[in-house]
């Protein structure tokens, strides 16, 4: 079945585009935005509606498909690519980007992700944010095909694994629930859920760490408190903490001394019985040195025995980046952002390049996503067994969290099915044979 054309429509994503230096930089809430100018490039304000586009992909048996360009709430930092803008975009979807796809063959997913990546304008790469939606649409596209040319049901996360060679998940990947600033009455949600990692907190200044780390330490011991008195029977979350730098603004390089691993230890004692996580401890400026940092942390704590993982999370934004990080042993946790890796399937390479290795894989993204682009998380996750996945968008944690969860156990219900169907089919010698 082939492509007939692509269409490009702008919208809305599920969060806001923040402006990450003005906000470090110290710029104050103005309720729900911030006072002060964006110091950042392509920013208007500190706080700018996110954006996405809509991208439709017509099939030639007339069925459109659907992916989102998006790309996370901090863009424009940490080596991330501009500020996207959908307007600017959305032209190139419905030019270049539609002039190599058309009349392709859909069932060729691998094929059609790759040669996107490819393109180029100009000179450029294109950007992150429509290679990641694109192939969203791509994806499903071969989904369609595929199922209709077997006469079956065939899933995303089959397209997926077949073109990743993977065995997929039988049941949903732990879930990732964060908070935002809301950091009590959303995680007390994820604890009425059983969400089994919880809650990022979203620790972005020095008020919210403590100015000698101990607001941070009390929040922890709270997590406990409270995950014990709300959360399901033989409840065992892991804690995940995204401190955005703000443990290496407080107690500064080197990161191995004994006072950061005292801290890390503190931490460490704070979450007991459970285990703890802290993303980006600290944010140096570029990639070689965050590497340098997050390896000397990680040693320190290894040599003290102090059993916190830490993530990566900053300077690790492409897929090179995530082999660098993975290479130099630098983290126990590596963030891979599903809009910064560009098309969806290198989001999957990248979760396969953790195996074998210390690094577990958490396939994350942005708040500032869309319904479209989490569901089609959720099947890379299942497709390659990640250790964790980002429930999103938003930050209101209910939806983001009701939709990859749902989108999970839905694909994994409809692979069971299929495959029951099936081995009635085959019958039951056949299935012996196979089995």
């Amino acid at each position: 079945m082939d492509i007939e054309a692509i269409h490009a429509t702008p919208g809305y994503s599920g969060f806001f585009f923040d402006d990450q230096q003005a906000i470090k930089d110290g710029a104050e809430h103005d309720g729900f935005t911030y006072d002060g100018d964006p110091v950042t490039d392509g920013f208007d304000e500190i706080r700018q509606a996110g954006e996405s586009i809509i991208v439709d992909l017509e099939l030639a048996d007339g069925l459109e498909v659907r992916g989102d360009c998006a790309a996370v709430q901090y863009s424009g930092a940490g080596g991330r690519d501009p500020l996207f803008q959908a307007d600017a975009y959305a032209e190139v979807i419905e030019g270049p980007v539609n002039d190599i796809l058309e009349g392709r063959d859909a069932r060729a997913f691998l094929e059609n992700a790759e040669l996107l990546e490819e393109l180029e304008i100009g000179g450029d790469q294109l950007h992150t944010a429509i290679r990641y939606g694109v192939s969203q649409a791509l994806l499903a596209a071969a989904a369609r095909a595929e199922g209709a040319t077997r006469a079956s049901t065939t899933t995303r996360t089959d397209v997926l694994a077949d073109a990743l060679g993977t065995e997929p998940a039988t049941e949903p990947v732990p879930v990732f629930g964060q908070s935002g600033d809301d950091r009590y009455n959303n995680t007390e949600k994820m604890f009425i859920k059983g969400v089994p990692v919880l809650p990022h907190a979203l620790i972005n200044s020095v008020e919210k760490i403590g100015e000698n780390g101990e607001t941070l330490l009390e929040y922890v011991e709270w997590l406990v408190e409270r995950s014990q008195e709300l959360g399901p029977t033989e409840y065992d979350p892991r804690f995940h903490i995204d401190v955005y730098g703000m443990i290496g603004e407080v107690f500064g390089a080197p990161y191995d001394r004994p006072e950061v691993i005292e801290y890390f230890a503190a931490l460490e004692d704070a979450a007991d019985p459970y285990p703890i996580q802290i993303e980006g401890p600290m944010d140096v400026g570029d990639r070689t040195s965050q590497i340098e940092a997050m390896v000397e942390l990680r040693d320190g704590l290894q040599e003290a025995g102090v059993g916190v993982d830490i993530v990566a999370d900053e300077w690790c934004n492409t897929f090179e980046d995530v082999q660098a990080f993975v290479d130099a042993g630098a983290a126990d946790v590596v963030q891979i952002k599903t809009p910064d890796l560009g098309g969806i399937h290198r989001s999957g390479q990248a979760v396969r390049y953790c195996e074998g290795t210390e690094t577990r894989a958490y396939l994350g993204g942005t708040c500032n996503e869309t319904e479209t682009s989490a569901r089609a998380c959720a099947h890379v996750a299942l497709a390659t067994n990640a250790a964790q996945v980002l429930a999103k968008p938003g930050m209101g944690f209910d939806e983001g969290y009701m939709i990859v969860e749902n989108e999970m156990r839905r694909t994994i219900a409809r692979r069971e099915r299929a495959e029951r169907r099936t081995n009635y089919e085959t019958g039951p010698e056949e299935v012996t044979a196979n089995d």
